[in-house]
Order: structure tokens, then C-alpha cells, then sequence
């Protein structure tokens, strides 16, 4: 007969011939801890109370001071790739992220999710009794899979998390965040007029998770990765927290360095003898700098304290509930950055971040008009490199760059049922592939060889727990090499080979610098031209690694991968034709139509009577997007070029079936001009002084406007009142042309 294999009993004729089994469920053991992993975005080591910083972080030192600090604690210099050697214990190249997961190049490293060979620590805790959470930024499948449409393989719930609340992209608005919660988008619960900001808004749903499960399930210990939007740009934050560190930095990121470096020796994180690293190349001196622009710089670092402040408190809420449960002393909470602060504000810092991605540098006196904005739901705003130089005291480089800038941050440990040293600091050099062998190693879990039928690659990393106990215990590891879009490194018993790339350069003419870290922490003293021998020694151990963990073909593209996106079985056809049927869920910006800086045509194929209102398709925030609309009985396309609005009226629409349509038309250089077309004639036209390349970070809208409304000629969601039959655009550019204008994007790019 046919019967589960599992059973393990007897079956006769009746009940009591027979003999019953049960399932024996996973369970970890009665003394298994609560795991709660910590990921910030864009924090450098310099940022937090407790490593030296001026912004005040109670909650994340309270942590610090019933925990241990890692003083040596290294990421790889993106998000996307940390996040995923954080999850997997293996090396970003080796399960397939080898930079942002936007995109797949083809090759093993670049596939643009986590490899089916590497287990997340989700899968390997679940299959081991643990519930699983995943909240805020996932990031770690591509974006072209990100939609309602799918496919779902790569999001939180198919890699191991029972439950999901966040967003999918590499950053969102923090008033207007497109969400997800498991595997479908819904709109924020509130408006920001009446109080919304998304960090409170992941840590409600933190609280709420945790307390299903200790509610119903007690006996079940849980994982919860928590990944912040913080402090990734925009930075924004509720007015009460802006308002309290108006003034707080007036004297500049020169003064903000020094005070930071004091400290860190003060507190034990930097060795005596340390220099501070000087300033990186366009990092000007404060006092040489323009009114306009120390007034802007200082408001985009009070928005980043402000965004930083908040976040901490959020934090703190958690871990008082944990606490009032009775969970916190069982509790292991890791806590850490992804990368070091982030470079993509350029020179002077940027009001709207996706300035920066079209290669416009924005002067303060082009920008002072727009102070206030910052912070607010008005601003996508990221700060200069100066700041985020101070940001990574006592470093050079930042985000993106394989120096200590971009690849050495916090690390905090808070387990009071396991640490005894209360406060400690730790020297030893360790990365993020260790964070999930010390998780395992403190459960007493060997993750599996094969899952699911898939054989597993190695694990990179090694267990942390050796130096809770031991301050002077050896480092778990002596080797880690880097790699980011051509920027490569090499730490090895303590010396660090490193080289920072310029992409489009051979990567033989890379100039390679030697640091002795032991006693340079900061790599302020370049030993390359005394120590050739060892200098070469260093570069061949950094082609060893790139062979053993998947490292080439080395890469230095980066942002134009984002427009090679037009392949079979892709959001984005071939012959760049999109139709689309309301009503529908929001897209992600790497979703919908790809019309950045390209010809397009999008036409409205809807049904209109009198009185009919609405959006039939928008893209982007209030903060840039276009939005396609009737209003008044008129067709309106606003075209919002960070702020500044091109408006286009038609006359009267007649009631019956309509073509609506809006066309934008490249011009010289950066400019254009929108038309509007009805029933395929044109009705009127406006000049565009710019036609966006990179439009936002939120994507479109189809039959309404989610989120923040591009134009202020309504509020969202405004949803069209009329029947809609289809929206189609037609993205006219052709292949060459999209070559070209992503090449020209590059060298911007290269330039900044």
C-alpha cells in the first residue's frame, strides 16, 4: 500500500490494532537564543556615539556598553554584496553578487541574487525550529524581478523568512517608501502629515512579528535581520529631530574629524600613534569655503544626525520591548554598517540625490535657495564628501572604494547571557562572511553540505565567539581580499595591499599602495616603493583569492549596466514595447518603462466622459517624475526635473474614446521638448531644459499616482475616473542611442 514514508508506527484493521507516530518537529534546544541581526546603510566607522561621533546614539551605545565593539570589523564596499556575505557566511563574488543586485552581467559572480549553493542563515535557522523575520531593505534580488509580476524566488520568503515587511530596492523615500509586506506592495499605513516615517514604521512591525510568535509559539526562538533604510540617502527625518541639531556642526567637517579621532583613541577603538589620514582629493578645507556653501554642507549633516538620531531611538523601542518580554538577556544582537559613508553626494552634497546619477553638479548657490527643504518629504538630499570623510574617521576614501573608507565600520555584540566583558573592545581583524558563522557556532548549528538537493559551497567565514571571553584571543581569520568595480585589496597577517581603480583604465596601470595596519591604522603611510618584494607578494595573494572565490573577470562597469536591460523574458521587450492594464500594482523604477533619457511616446487608450479626473500614468516622487493626467478636462503632463516643473495643458478633451498621449523628444546635449497628443494630433508642446537619465528611486504608477504626488496640481493617489483600456508606451530610442547616452552617463559619472 501507499503511505508516507515518515510514519514510523503500525497500521491494522482498527485503531487499536494500529500503533500511532508523530512528527518529531526541529527545535534548537531550550537554551537556543533569539538572534536579532542589525544592518545600517552608509554608516562609517566614525558615525556612532560609541566610535567617536558627536551625534547622539544612546540607544546603540547602552548596546555597545553592555556588549563588545569590534575596533577591526571589515564589509565589502557596497550594500547588496555585504548583505549578502552577511546572510550566506561566503564571499559576494562566490554566490553571485559581485556589486548591487540591479542588474545580471552573465557572468557566476554578477547573477544579481544569492546563489542556491549558499544557504541563508533564514533557511538553515527555520529548518532548525527558529522563526524567521526579515524587515526593512532586502536588496539581494534584481530589481527587474522586484514587481507584482515576479518571479518570487529571490524575495525574503523564498530564502528562508517566514515573514517580510520592507522594501526590495536599495534605498526608498522615508516618508513615501514603496512597501512590501511578503510577497505583495502595499501603501504606507499613514501619511507624513500625520506622522509617518519608515523607520517607525519597521519597528512597529518588528514588535508586532516578535510578539506573534513569543505570544503563541513561546517555545520557539526567533531570527529577526533587521536592515534599516538609514542613514542611505535621502536623509530624512521628523522635524523634531531636525530642529535639534540646527547648529550642532557650524564648525565644520575639519574640527568634526579632529574631535572624532580624539575620541576613538580616548575610547580605545584607534591605536595611540594613529595619524588621521588626510583629506581625499576635492575634501576642501571648511574654512576656505564659500557662505553658500558651509550653510548647505551643515544642513545636509544635521539632516544626517537627525535621520541617525531617530533611527537610534527606533532601535531603542525594540530593545526595550525585548526587554520588557524578558527576551533581551537571550537575545544576541549583531550590529553593523554595510559600507563606510557614502561618496555619492559629490563635493558640494546634492538636493536631490538622483542629481548625482545624471551627472549634474549642483553649486551651493544654485542650491541655498532650497535650504529648508532638507530633511523634509521636499529633499532627496545627500551630504558632501567632506562630511562623509568625517563620517569615516580616521580613513581616506569612502563607500564604493576598497580603502578602509569604504570597507571598515562598527561592529557591536550584545548578548548578556553569553559576554561577561561588558564594554570591551576587540582588535582583531574580522569581516562580514564571520557574522554567520558566529551565529551558527553559538546555536551549535553545522549548516547543511546540500539543501534542498543542491550541494553547498564552503563557508568563508569563521566564528567570532572565540574573542568574547578572550580580549588577547588570536584573530579568527588572517586573510581577506576586496573587490568593487575595479577597486581591489589584499589584507594579509596584517599588511594591506590596495589599489583604487578608474574605470575604463587598464587594470595593469592600477597603482597598488602597501600598509603596514598594525602600525598604521589609518594607511596614511604608503610602504609600496620600500617594500617592492612584499608589495608584489601581496598583489599575487589577491590573484590566489580572486581564483578561489570566484572573483573574475574583473569589471569596472557600474551604473550604465542599469540600461542593459532589454533581453528576452525581461519586464523591458526587446522591441520596447509596454502595454499595461489597470488596475495594477506600483512597479519598481527598474520595472516600469524605461524611459530614462530616451524618446518616448505614452498613450492613454481610456474611455472619458465629462468630469473625469486623474492619473493614467506616473513615475517618480514630488521630488522627480513625470505625471500624465486630466484635470479640469484637460490633458496635463508635468515633467519634474528635481523640482523644477514643465507644465503642458491641451485644450478641452471631447467625451467618447480618446488616445491620450504625452511624447518627450530628445534635444541637444540634455534638453527636449514634450508634446502632447490627442487621438494622434498634437495639441500643444513645451520646451524640457532637461531631459532626466536616472529619473528617481520610486517607480511608476499606472492609473493613479502612489506615494508622494509628482505633481502639485493634485494629491495622491488621484486614480483616474474614467475606463482606462491600456497604456501603452513606446520607447522610440534606438539601440545605439541607448548605448551612447549610458556611455555618456559613464564618463559623468567618471568625472564626478
Amino acid at each position: 500500500m501507499l503511505r508516507d514514508e515518515t510514519f514510523t508506527g503500525t497500521i491494522g484493521t482498527t485503531v487499536p490494532e494500529s500503533t500511532p507516530s508523530f512528527e518529531v518537529l526541529a527545535h534548537p534546544g531550550e537554551d537556543a537564543p533569539n538572534v536579532v541581526v542589525v544592518v545600517l546603510d552608509d554608516m562609517g566607522f566614525a558615525h556612532l556615539g560609541c566610535y567617536g561621533s558627536a551625534i547622539e546614539t544612546p540607544n546603540f551605545d547602552r548596546l555597545a556598553a553592555g556588549g563588545l565593539r569590534y575596533a577591526n570589523f571589515h564589509v565589502t564596499p557596497l550594500c547588496s554584496p555585504t548583505r549578502a556575505s552577511i546572510l550566506t557566511g561566503r564571499n559576494h563574488h562566490t554566490v553571485g553578487m559581485r556589486a548591487i543586485s540591479n542588474f545580471n552581467t552573465g557572468f557566476p559572480h554578477m547573477r544579481g541574487h544569492i546563489s542556491s549553493a549558499a544557504a541563508t542563515m533564514a533557511e538553515v535557522l527555520r529548518d532548525e525550529g527558529y522563526a524567521t523575520f526579515a524587515i526593512g531593505k532586502w536588496h539581494l534580488c534584481q530589481m527587474a524581478d522586484a514587481s507584482a509580476a515576479g518571479p518570487f524566488d529571490q524575495w525574503p520568503l523564498a530564502r528562508g523568512f517566514d515573514r517580510y515587511y520592507g522594501f526590495l530596492d536599495g534605498e526608498t523615500d522615508q516618508f513615501n517608501p514603496e512597501l512590501t509586506y511578503d510577497n505583495h506592495r502595499i501603501e504606507p499605513p499613514k501619511t507624513p502629515e500625520e506622522g509617518y516615517h519608515l523607520s517607525e514604521d519597521l519597528i512597529d512591525h518588528a514588535m508586532e512579528f516578535i510578539h506573534d510568535t513569543v505570544s503563541i509559539r513561546p517555545d520557539r526562538p526567533f531570527f529577526c535581520y533587521l536592515a534599516f533604510g538609514a542613514t542611505h540617502a535621502p536623509h530624512q527625518a521628523p522635524e523634531a529631530y531636525l530642529a535639534k541639531y540646527r547648529g550642532r556642526f557650524d564648525d565644520g567637517w575639519d574640527v568634526a574629524r579632529e574631535l572624532a579621532f580624539a575620541r576613538q583613541i580616548e575610547l580605545g577603538l584607534v591605536p595611540e600613534g594613529t595619524a588621521l589620514a588626510p583629506r581625499n582629493p576635492g575634501v576642501e578645507p571648511w574654512d576656505s569655503l564659500s557662505e553658500n556653501q558651509r550653510r548647505l554642507s551643515i544642513a545636509m549633516q544635521e539632516a544626517f544626525a537627525a535621520f541617525l538620531d531617530h533611527t537610534d531611538a527606533q532601535l531603542g523601542r525594540l530593545v526595550d520591548e525585548l526587554d520588557r518580554l524578558g527576551r533581551l538577556d537571550n537575545t544576541v544582537i549583531l550590529i553593523m554598517s554595510d559600507n563606510g559613508a557614502s561618496q555619492e553626494g559629490g563635493p558640494f552634497g546634492v538636493l536631490h540625490e538622483m542629481k548625482f546619477f545624471n551627472g549634474i553638479l549642483e553649486t551651493p548657490d544654485e542650491a541655498i535657495s532650497r535650504v529648508g527643504d532638507i530633511g523634509g518629504p521636499s529633499s532627496h538630499a545627500n551630504y558632501p564628501w567632506g562630511w562623509a570623510q568625517a563620517g569615516n574617521t580616521p580613513f581616506k576614501w569612502y563607500k564604493q572604494n576598497t580603502h578602509e573608507g569604504g570597507v571598515h565600520v562598527p561592529l557591536i555584540v550584545h548578548w548578556p547571557a553569553g559576554i561577561a566583558d561588558a564594554g570591551g573592545v576587540r582588535h582583531q581583524f574580522c569581516h562580514a562572511v564571520d557574522i554567520a558563522a558566529t551565529v551558527y557556532d553559538l546555536i551549535g548549528v553545522t549548516p547543511p553540505s546540500v539543501y534542498r538537493g543542491i550541494d553547498q559551497l564552503p563557508m568563508a567565514g569563521a566564528s567570532l565567539t572565540p574573542t568574547f571571553d578572550a580580549a588577547d584571543a588570536p584573530a579568527v581569520r588572517n586573510r581577506q581580499y576586496f573587490e568593487m568595480v575595479g577597486h581591489r585589496g589584499i589584507y594579509v597577517d596584517g599588511w594591506k595591499a590596495v589599489t583604487r581603480h578608474t574605470p575604463g583604465t587598464p587594470f595593469a596601470d592600477d597603482v597598488w599602495e602597501l600598509y603596514d595596519t598594525t602600525t598604521d591604522f589609518s594607511e596614511s603611510f604608503d610602504r609600496a616603493a620600500e617594500e617592492p618584494e612584499r608589495l608584489q607578494q601581496m598583489i599575487d595573494a589577491w590573484f590566489a583569492e580572486a581564483d578561489a572565490f570566484g572573483v573574475l573577470p574583473l569589471d569596472d562597469r557600474g551604473i550604465e549596466l542599469f540600461g542593459a536591460r532589454f533581453a528576452d523574458r525581461s519586464p523591458h521587450p526587446v522591441d520596447r514595447q509596454y502595454r499595461y492594464y489597470p488596475p495594477m500594482a506600483a512597479m519598481p523604477a527598474q520595472v516600469g518603462a524605461a524611459v530614462g533619457g530616451r524618446n518616448f511616446e505614452l498613450t492613454g487608450s481610456v474611455t472619458y466622459r465629462s468630469g473625469d479626473r486623474g492619473v493614467l500614468y506616473a513615475t517618480g516622487t514630488q521630488n522627480a517624475g513625470f505625471s500624465l493626467f486630466v484635470h479640469d478636462g484637460c490633458l496635463v503632463a508635468d515633467y519634474n526635473a528635481f523640482g523644477d516643473h514643465t507644465v503642458v495643458t491641451s485644450p478641452a478633451i471631447a467625451d467618447g474614446e480618446r488616445r491620450l498621449a504625452m511624447r518627450v523628444t530628445r534635444g541637444a546635449g540634455m534638453t527636449g521638448s514634450l508634446s502632447l497628443l490627442i487621438d494622434g494630433e498634437e495639441v500643444a508642446s513645451g520646451a524640457l531644459a532637461l531631459v532626466m537619465r536616472v529619473i528617481s528611486s520610486v517607480g511608476s504608477s499606472v492609473g493613479e499616482d502612489a506615494g508622494s504626488p509628482v505633481s502639485p496640481m493634485y494629491v495622491s493617489p488621484n486614480p483616474f475616473t474614467g475606463f482606462i483600456h491600456a497604456i501603452d508606451v513606446d520607447v522610440a530610442a534606438s539601440k545605439r542611442e541607448a548605448a551612447q547616452a549610458g556611455a555618456e552617463l559613464a564618463a559623468e559619472m567618471g568625472r564626478q
